[in-house]
């Protein structure tokens, strides 16, 4: 028994997008978008930043994809794929007469050689650990195989991966930029320069790139899914200030801002009814939270970090950052799958923190550190967390350091009893419920370098986790989102962080643009789906 999914059945209505299942958009027109930051690098085994993420996602493809605007995966380069019934084996379908920007048509020998790429350790990509499922990889790793078994090329058209055990998670993985598909000539041909000089098969084509000052996408015309991209070229501009950049699109020089909103002047910029249409707000897959160290006194005692999570004022933070969020009461953001919208959480009750402190035999309180990352508007919330931390008799002092060193920190056993981690995690890597346990909840992350600053590891909850994932069969789809509610709900009660906040995505871009809003805070773009925009009225 096996699952198919075919592309031609889900052509129109997934890959061209809600929107355009109405009415195509013209295509044609070119914008300017700006950036505070320039560009490192385009090479999609390494770029991992705010910046380049999205510009990644339109020079380059994927066996799988996103439907434009939200989560649901739908068939990229592949044309069609079957998955086992014991979930071990993925067997994929090219797309035929889809082209690298070179002209050579894509095959399955490119997408072996990429996806070894990302892994191979020479390649040093942050997103090599998403592909540990696949059959050989640890031996690839190691220097022990040449290749990795796991993944076979079995005709141009088809490659087939096999999994060490099933994995909902992998269509997931195959879809993030680390599995964009290269061609092995170009890479060769640039060296280290290939993120200089990228080639894929994505919408659009890099036509030039002046380092420190612009980059120009231009269209392109082999682009595999019709209509798309729906603009002829954009000029991304780097190496300007926020503020600068939106006095451009005031004055007709660029249509969308890259780096949001100045806060120091978001209020007055969204309460000028002249902004009105040329601000858009969306949520993200992001959760702001404050780690307590459950292997460091007193937070090895559930009863402290529950007082703790009942002490800090939420709504009181949320206000500093403008109202940009919403208050959080669980790990996972409200759009996340498996969010649970009939948690409560715990109450802001600072008497009742009181009385769970005195039932640990903290009746007069103690005293920890709080590490934060120092650029605004992190200092000022650590601050608003230290008063209300003290009015129930802990004595919170701040550190602020760099944003590596409050990380490097966070990864050593025992150094920071609290970190607050705004600037620095989470956003999800990719829409599933199991990137918000793994790396920041679950044992693994628990590591020396990891990104579980609490060091909470529940093996029973890691357990029920293993379970959730095994579950890839999409017909249960619905009882591992269950699973996964279940989990994150348990995981409150021990407490291990103080969910703060759901931080609000808001954008600004100029009245020429048109399309769907939701292409403008797309939740795996980050920040915005290039591919579908389009100038209004075209």
């Amino acid at each position: 028994m096996k699952r198919r999914v075919l592309l031609a059945a889900l052509m129109a209505a997934s890959l061209i997008g809600p929107m355009a299942q109405a009415q195509t958009p013209k295509q044609g027109g070119s914008i300017v978008v700006t950036y505070k930051d320039d560009i490192v690098t385009l090479d999609p085994a390494i770029g991992y930043d705010w910046v380049n993420w999205s510009m990644i996602k339109s020079l380059f493809s994927r066996l799988m994809e996103y439907k434009p605007g939200t989560a649901e995966l739908v068939p990229g380069l592949a044309e069609s794929y079957d998955i086992s019934k014991d979930g071990l084996t993925y067997t994929f379908k090219l797309r035929k007469g889809a082209k690298f920007h070179n002209g050579r048509e894509v095959v399955a020998q490119d997408v072996k050689y990429s996806l070894e790429r990302t892994i191979n350790p020479k390649t040093e990509s942050p997103g090599a650990g998403f592909f540990d499922s696949i059959s050989g990889t640890d031996a690839f790793k190691k220097g022990k195989a040449k290749e990795i078994k796991g993944i076979t090329v079995v005709d141009p058209g088809t490659v087939k991966f096999t999994l060490t055990r099933p994995d909902a998670t992998f269509l997931h993985a195959i879809a993030i930029n680390f599995a964009s598909v290269v061609p092995k000539e170009a890479v060769d041909a640039a060296g280290k320069d290939f993120g200089k000089k990228p080639v894929g098969s994505g919408a659009f084509m890099l036509a030039e790139w002046k380092l420190g000052q612009q980059l120009v996408f231009k269209r392109n015309p082999d682009y595999y899914v019709p209509g798309v991209p729906r603009l002829d070229q954009i000029t991304f501009q780097v190496g300007l200030e926020p503020m600068t950049a939106i006095l451009k699109i005031e004055k007709g020089e660029a249509d969308f801002a890259g780096d949001g909103i100045p806060p120091a002047k978001f209020l007055q910029i969204r309460n000028d009814p002249k902004y009105k249409d040329s601000i858009i707000e969306g949520g993200q897959l992001q959760t702001g939270y404050v780690t307590m160290n459950v292997q460091m006194k007193p937070f090895d005692k559930v009863e402290v970090r529950q007082a703790v999570n009942m002490a800090i004022d939420k709504q009181r933070i949320v206000k500093i950052i403008n109202n940009r969020a919403v208050p959080a009461n669980q790990p996972l953001p409200p759009s996340m799958p498996g969010y649970d919208k009939n948690y409560q959480g715990y109450a802001y009750d600072p008497a009742k923190a009181k009385e769970l402190l005195k039932q640990a035999g903290l009746e007069k309180g103690f005293k920890t550190t709080l590490y934060v990352y120092n650029v605004d508007p992190n200092p000022r919330i650590a601050q608003a967390i230290q008063e209300d931390l003290k009015k129930v008799g802990i004595d919170a002092q701040i550190k602020a350091l760099a944003q590596a060193n409050v990380i490097a920190a966070g990864g050593k056993a025992k150094t920071a009893p609290m970190i607050w981690s705004g600037g620095m995690a989470w956003i999800a890597d990719f829409p599933d419920p199991s990137n918000f346990y793994g790396p920041i909840l679950g044992c693994a992350g628990a590591t020396p370098g990891g990104w579980n600053w609490s060091w909470y590891c529940n093996k029973e909850l890691d357990a029920r986790a293993a379970k959730a994932d095994a579950l890839s069969d999409p017909s249960k789809a619905a009882e591992r989102e269950e699973m996964w509610r279940g989990i994150f709900t348990d995981i409150m009660k021990d407490a291990p962080w103080v969910p703060i906040f759901n931080e609000q995505r808001f954008i600004m871009h100029s009245k020429r643009l048109g399309g769907n809003d939701a292409y403008y805070v797309d939740p795996v773009r980050i920040p915005i789906n290039y591919d579908y925009i389009h100038l209004s009225g075209n």
